[in-house]
This record gives C-alpha cells, sequence and structure tokens, in this order.
C-alpha cells in the first residue's frame, strides 16, 4: 500500500507561512539546539558548475524532540535570467525521525530558504544590534535585500533605510518596494561607504567575491550582518574588519572557515588560525556574551544551516496540520 505524502507547491507555501515573528523564534529555537549540542548536522555538499555559472547546495540536520528532519537541495544558476528564469529553485524533503519515511516534499523554489535565511538575520539583529536603530542599510538589491530588510525591522524598527547597489535602476526600485513594505523612508543611495557610515544596522546580500564592506568604513555603534558568503570563494567583507569589530559571531564556526566570511580573513592572514568565532546559539543562550555596549563594533556571519531547514520544514508540517491542509498522494 502506498503511503501518502504531502506534495506542496511554492503556490501553496506562500499561502501557509510568511516572513513574522513567530517564524523568527522557530528559527532562533533552532539556533538554541544547536547551541545545546540537540542537533546532528554534518557539513554542507557543495557543487559548483563552473561551466554554466551555477551552484548546488545540499543541507540536512536532525535536531533532538523533533518528529522529522529536512534534507533541502538549493540550486543557484545564475545566468537563469537571460533565460527568463529565476536564478534560485529547489526543494526540501520532510522525513519522519522515527521511521525514514517521506512525509513531505516541499516544492518551493527556494521560497523556505529565502524565508529562513531572512528570520536568520533578525535573530542575528535581536541579539548583536544595537538596541536602538535609527538608520539601517542594505547592499544589495535582490530577494534577499528585501526580505533581510523587513526581517530586521522585525527585530529593530529603524526609523530610515538606506540602499546600494551597482545598478542604480535596481537599488531605487528596491527602496521603492521596501518603502511600500514597511511604512518607512527608504531611499537609494550611490555610495556604499556613505550607507555604512550613516547606518547603526547593515545587511549584506550580494553574491560578491570581492568584499563590498571595507574596514575603514567600520565605526562605533555599528552591526553587521553578512549573508551572502555561503559558498567557497564567497567575500563581502574586508578580512581586516573581522579582527577590528569587538565581535565576531558565525551561525556555524565549522562552516564560516570554508564558505563564509572567515575563509577569507584566514588565507588573508587578518584572523589568528585555531581562534575559533562564538556562534549565535551561543550567544542566544547565554553562553557566550554578545554585544556589551552601544558603542561596540558587531558583525554575524550567515551561511546557512540544516538546523534552520528542519526548523522551518517542520514549521510548515505543523501549520499544514493545524489549518487541515488536504494531503495529496
Amino acid at each position: 500500500m502506498a503511503r501518502e505524502i504531502s506534495i506542496v507547491t511554492e503556490a501553496e507555501l506562500r499561502g501557509l507561512v510568511s516572513l513574522n515573528g513567530e517564524l523568527v523564534e522557530v528559527i532562533e529555537r533552532g539556533f538554541a539546539a544547536l547551541a545545546q549540542g540537540k542537533v546532528i548536522m554534518p557539513p554542507i555538499l557543495s557543487m559548483e558548475l563552473l561551466a554554466a555559472n551555477g551552484e548546488v547546495d545540499v543541507k540536512t540536520a536532525y535536531i533532538e524532540g523533533f518528529d522529522g528532519f529536512a534534507i533541502k537541495v538549493s540550486p543557484g544558476f545564475f545566468d537563469n535570467p537571460k533565460l527568463g528564469l529565476p536564478s534560485l529553485s529547489g526543494l526540501m524533503v520532510l522525513m519522519s525521525a522515527k521511521t525514514g519515511q517521506v512525509q513531505a516534499v516541499f516544492l518551493d523554489n527556494g521560497y523556505l530558504t529565502d524565508l529562513r535565511t531572512a528570520a536568520a538575520g533578525a535573530v542575528a539583529a535581536k541579539h548583536l544590534a544595537p538596541e536602538h536603530v535609527r538608520v539601517a542599510g542594505v547592499i544589495g538589491t535582490g530577494v534577499q535585500a528585501r526580505l533581510q530588510m523587513q526581517a530586521a525591522y522585525l527585530a529593530r524598527p529603524f526609523e530610515r533605510l538606506l540602499v546600494y547597489g551597482r545598478d542604480m535602476q535596481k537599488a531605487a526600485r528596491c527602496a521603492a518596494d521596501l518603502s511600500e513594505a514597511l511604512g518607512i523612508d527608504c531611499e537609494m543611495i550611490t555610495d556604499a561607504a556613505d550607507l555604512v557610515a550613516q547606518s547603526q544596522l547593515v545587511v549584506t546580500t550580494t553574491p560578491a567575491r570581492m568584499p563590498v564592506l571595507k574596514a575603514e568604513w567600520l565605526h562605533e555603534g555599528l552591526h553587521i550582518t553578512a549573508m551572502g558568503a555561503d559558498q567557497t570563494g564567497k567575500n563581502e567583507i574586508d578580512p581586516r574588519a573581522l579582527a577590528l569589530a569587538d565581535l565576531y559571531v558565525a551561525d556555524r564556526a565549522s562552516q564560516v572557515d570554508v564558505s563564509g566570511e572567515l575563509e577569507a580573513a584566514l588565507a588573508a592572514g587578518a584572523w589568528p588560525l585555531g581562534t575559533q568565532p562564538v556562534e549565535l546559539g551561543d550567544v542566544i543562550t547565554g553562553k557566550a556574551a554578545g554585544r556589551q555596549s552601544e558603542a561596540d563594533i558587531t558583525i554575524c556571519d550567515l551561511t546557512g544551516t540544516g538546523a534552520q531547514d528542519t526548523a522551518i520544514a517542520t514549521y510548515v508540517a505543523q501549520v499544514m496540520g493545524d489549518i487541515g491542509t488536504k494531503i495529496r498522494s
């Protein structure tokens, strides 16, 4: 007898779950579980396809006490827009933690990844940004630029938002979209250094392989969340900045030295060998100190974890159960 499996499309998922405070708490609990040793999480399986200007990442994790665990396949093919296709696609498979049987397939095309990544940014802002943020800035103009700032606003409601991108037209559109979404003053800015100088909270959301934020731009009372360096060779933050900051925090220390900002810092000799950064989960649970004063400079490096994927996948399954979503086999 064939077992019934929930198959949920992107359109259906968009009707089930969105970026809100409840989702941020779900992702926060995933980070806390990591810090408490309640997670089995293998290294990311990553494959680069240079001939197609593409990459594929596979992430998974088991979280103690959860009924299921997710396996997420996330392709990024960056020439796709020339073909009229989105750059990102993919899916998540939710499996039973007791039997290993498939419970659901979420054909999200990266939607759930986008949400959980943005929610992680909100968690970073909640625990590391200054208590009072008047001006925020984002470097990048894509989907994550929009979602990250909506998420950051949940944690630190700011009065004004600055947007910088290499393409000024895209930056202007991003600013307009965020102004409408947040109901605050959002504007495009032509100088990234000026954006950082005016901001207390900055998020970098680019696929850059050369720094888009320089060490000399750091100033008192600044928090930076860098989420673009999620694969070997990517680098958004000047390597010198990590050591100059009062606190450098990683979502997973064992990932950032091979696929995060720490990789470039180690290669440049700007970070002492053998020194592990603090993990975000340790700050959340109080095992490590976070921001000590409003004047501190803090940096959080988000590479994405399988624990986040399992957290959001099981949350979606819970929402489906709560509203009685029909199962299709």
